[in-house]
């Protein structure tokens, strides 16, 4: 994970610390040298048990070489192929939000026209918590699997959860639960979701995010529950930026491409990013997360690509 110094930036690239950061490198490297580093002068284990009881894994993300390229809207980009795989992303997160708005596909078609909103409310929630399944043919088998009607709790044990999902086998139906409790607290779900009639469709957003802060829901859920229930048609919300986290994938994959660390400046820097490509800001919630991933979450909308958004956002970054 991409390490960030007090002053809010890489620590490689920070201009202050940038010397410290080459010499704990230079000193760690020859620690991994020395015999005598690895091992205390006073342990009188065994070598086997040492290296049997603790043992450290380093995973390295994917990423391309530094090939002079730089831009102003994503200042942590350093190579031409990292910036267009990030359009790519853009246009296809960007298209996935036009396909829920004009022609959503399996269980998104019946949340946008089931005429009870306590049963779309909910049938979107486990949508959201679970998470289509990466499957073409039909990702929303494991969902309809478990699905039950509003007030009653799906058995999940046997749950197939997506990539995206928020389940924890562990805590069984604990967060489902939860959120029952929250609507249940409002009066209806629907009272929860749309909240205070005098507030704008942003401020509606960031609020019921926030509210929906339950045990187990961690955010990229909470956040795709409410921009498909906008996008729907079925509440008045539309997002105002990010939202960020403090160490989801999309907060991690956002310091990375816009280089800093700071919660305000990330949420400005995306909207910034989202005008210059022309696409709502909540496409780079998806996009940001696949573009650090090996393989794409289509979330349900496989098809979804928009060429002409991805070229937008390449145009925008200029790769």
């Amino acid at each position: 994970m991409p390490k960030y110094c007090r002053h809010g930036a890489l620590a490689e690239r920070c201009p202050i610390c940038h010397a410290n950061v080459e010499e704990e490198a230079r000193a760690a490297a020859a620690r991994q040298r020395s015999p005598a580093a690895r091992r205390s002068p006073t342990d009188t284990r065994p070598r086997a048990n040492i290296t049997s009881r603790s043992r450290l894994i380093v995973r390295h993300e994917a990423r391309a070489g530094d090939d002079g390229y730089r831009t102003p809207l994503a200042p942590g980009l350093r190579a031409t192929e990292d910036a267009r795989r990030l359009a790519q992303e853009i246009g296809f997160a960007s298209g996935r939000l036009a396909v829920l708005a004009l022609e959503p596909p399996g269980l998104y078609a019946e949340v946008a026209t089931t005429a009870d909103l306590e049963e779309a409310s909910w049938l979107a929630f486990l949508i959201a918590y679970l998470g289509p399944l990466e499957h073409p043919a039909d990702p929303f088998a494991g969902i309809e699997e478990v699905r039950t009607p509003w007030g009653e709790l799906p058995e999940l044990d046997a749950a197939r959860p997506g990539p995206r999902t928020a389940h924890d086998p562990r805590r069984g139906t604990a967060t489902v639960e939860a959120y029952v409790r929250f609507a249940e607290r409002a009066g209806s779900q629907a009272a929860a979701l749309d909240a205070d009639p005098s507030w704008t469709a942003e401020q509606r957003f960031e609020r019921v995010h926030q509210r929906l802060a339950l045990p187990g829901l961690h955010g990229r859920a909470r956040y795709d529950l409410l921009v498909t229930l906008g996008r729907l048609g079925r509440y008045p919300l539309a997002a105002p930026g990010l939202l960020s986290g403090d160490d989801d994938p999309v907060t991690v994959a956002a310091k990375r491409v816009f280089g800093i660390g700071d919660r305000m400046l990330l949420e400005r820097r995306a909207r910034e990013l989202a005008a210059a490509c022309a696409v709502p800001v909540e496409a780079l919630d998806l996009a940001l997360e696949n573009w650090a991933r090996t393989e794409r979450i289509t979330q349900g909308t496989p098809e979804a690509a928009d060429p002409d958004a991805a070229q937008r956002a390449a145009a925008a970054l200029d790769c």
